[in-house]
């Protein structure tokens, strides 16, 4: 058998070693029963809870895991269609520039065969001229001619006319092959653009489809992480309500009679017969819940088993700076935003080894009002208001 007797600080049981045989049975007492009770919630809330919680919270990591990758995919993804998209409109602009030159070009080679008509009449008019005139021999056409000098017109003119013909001639036909040239190189241009900007368009499509589909991934595993977190929130509920059914049936019901400060009960029976409150001297005896009487932490665990109808036993577990990590232990949730009806963890500093543990009564903006006991290490109530930045809170109401 173990030989313990029990010595205190500011804010909690501490257990070690001591030698002297009259405290035997008190203290296998008293250790049975921290044992028996502290075990009996270990298995409610962590071998029926914490290792669902635990395996959807992997999940969760390992689904956020994808969701981050997906999400690097995705920026890839628009990335490269925010420079095709880039690509589709420089070739745009050029395929208006260019457009635009075929349909300038088209109205040019409507207008020049307009001119190719009309010199074409010309043309056959000359031609016609020429005809008539070219029937008549020279010496006919001189004699036809008034007199030399007539003649002499009349051979320049056949010869303008002649040469006139041929330069028509030549200027239709070169006209031509350049104006069909020069739409031929642009309907080559515009055609090679029109594909350009079809494959690009084409690429687009497919890179978006691939960023809906990556999208379509995300929000699924958004959707999984979201039912694990549900799932998660139910079982921390169980959880709770499972440990006040252990206290309820494990640690009994505080019978207490009058109040003090804070409404801190004036006395009262803990589960080994011993009595606590406010009529007995500071560190006189343990509450319900371990913690040594008129200590911040027993008033803190009065006021949450007062307030919600139950306090898990952390009697010898930790400090009030142990207080937070007991509470997520046991499934109860954890924060820096101050709520009434929360405990306010202070979680100690230079000199202070221990933290300090208030209840907190109302809330305005970065300021809390406060009640507590032991503030100044003397057993009474005090209610005080501070800042709220800095402490973590316990939010035993869920």
């Amino acid at each position: 058998m173990i030989l313990v007797s029990v010595t205190k600080n500011k804010n909690m049981l501490k257990i070690r070693k001591f030698a002297n045989p009259k405290y035997k049975i008190v203290a296998a007492v008293f250790l049975l029963s921290v044992v028996s009770s502290v075990g009996t919630a270990i298995v409610a809330h962590a071998d029926q809870y914490d290792a669902q919680i635990n395996s959807l919270e992997q999940q969760n990591n390992s689904i956020q895991g994808n969701v981050d990758s997906l999400a690097n995919q995705a920026s890839s993804y628009q990335a490269e269609i925010s420079q095709l998209q880039n690509q589709v409109d420089s070739m745009q602009a050029a395929l208006s520039v260019n457009e635009a030159k075929q349909a300038s070009d088209e109205q040019q080679i409507a207008s020049d065969q307009q001119n190719i008509a009309t010199n074409k009449q010309y043309l056959r008019d000359d031609l016609r001229t020429m005809y008539v005139d070219g029937q008549l021999s020279t010496i006919e056409e001189l004699a036809t001619s008034k007199n030399l000098s007539d003649f002499v017109n009349k051979e320049e003119y056949r010869t303008a006319v002649q040469g006139k013909v041929t330069s028509l001639i030549q200027q239709i036909a070169a006209l031509q092959t350049q104006l069909q040239a020069q739409k031929a190189q642009v309907d080559v241009l515009v055609n090679t653009e029109k594909q350009q900007e079809d494959q690009l368009a084409s690429s687009q499509a497919q890179q978006q489809q691939l960023l809906s589909y990556n999208q379509a991934q995300q929000s699924q595993y958004n959707s999984q992480i979201q039912s694990n977190q549900s799932q998660i929130a139910t079982l921390r509920q169980e959880q709770i309500q499972a440990n006040r059914r252990l206290v309820s049936s494990g640690g009994g019901t505080v019978d207490a009679s009058g109040t003090c400060g804070g409404s801190y009960p004036a006395s009262a029976t803990n589960n080994y017969g011993g009595h606590w409150g406010c009529d007995y001297p500071l560190d006189n005896a343990l509450d319900n819940w371990g913690m040594y009487n008129r200590e911040c932490v027993s008033y803190t665990a009065w006021m949450v088993y007062k307030t919600y109808g139950y306090m898990p036993y952390w009697g010898g577990s930790g400090d009030a700076n142990e207080w937070p990590g007991d509470a997520e232990a046991a499934g109860i949730p954890v924060g820096s935003t101050p709520k009434v009806g929360s405990v306010a963890i202070y979680m100690g500093g230079s000199g202070d080894p221990w933290g300090h543990a208030m209840w907190v009564d109302s809330v305005n903006g970065s300021m809390i009002t406060v009640s507590q006991y032991n503030l100044y290490y003397d057993g009474n109530y005090y209610q005080t208001t501070i800042s709220s930045a800095g402490l973590v809170y316990i939010y035993f109401g869920g």
